[in-house]
Parts: C-alpha cells; structure tokens; sequence
C-alpha cells in the first residue's frame, strides 16, 4: 500500500505513443474474451474461462496499465485442476465506476456483474 494516493485519472503519457495502440488492441482482444464478471467490495473480478493463452495478454495488459492507472490493484489467479483464469481489478473508494467506463470503453459495452 502506497502512502500517497495517486489521482483518479490515467496519466496517458506513462505509456510511450508507439505502445498505446498495441496496448488498446491487447486489452481489446483480453476484456472481449471475458465469461463472467463478479462484483467485489472494491472493484471487479474478470472471468476469462480456462484457456491458457489468455495469460500472456494479461501479463502484457498488467505491464502496460499498471503504468497509466496506478490506483488500480491486480490480481491473476489461476483456479486449480485446469480451471478459470481470472482477474481481479480493484482499488479505493471510487474505483467501480471507473472501472465501468474504463473497461466498457475498451469493450464497447457496459460492465455488468452477474450475481
């Protein structure tokens, strides 16, 4: 835990330019493969099923994001005996509906959980 909160916005310039493009299209192509997405007390988990490909588009989209929303909080989990890979994207107080717009953007719909 960080003693300074960074602001509540993306700083667009922690991501080189010629990197931008490749980081929208890996998040693109992660967040369209998404199964479920389950509410949590501080953010959301993201489902992407068990296929195992789907982990070096998250390793790359973390690498990248961590940079421009340094208030989000990530989590790869790996469920046992071949099961979901999920993430969960979390933060302070405020974080939900940001995550709302932020990845609903991405995928070009809302983020809806289900319960």
């Amino acid at each position: 835990m960080t003693k300074n909160a960074s602001p509540f916005a993306c700083v667009m310039e922690a991501i080189e330019p010629a990197q931008r493009e490749a980081h929208i299209a890996t998040a693109k192509s992660l967040f369209g493969r998404v199964t479920e997405v389950r509410e949590l007390e501080n953010g959301y988990s993201f489902c992407f099923g068990s296929d195992a490909t789907v982990l070096t588009l998250l390793a790359d989209f973390v690498t990248l994001e961590k940079l421009c929303c340094p208030f989000f909080g990530f989590i790869i989990r790996i469920e046992p005996e071949g099961g979901d890979i999920l993430l969960d994207l979390t933060g302070r107080d405020g974080v939900k509906p940001f995550i709302q717009v932020e990845i609903g953007e991405i995928v070009g719909t809302q983020i809806v959980p289900i319960h």
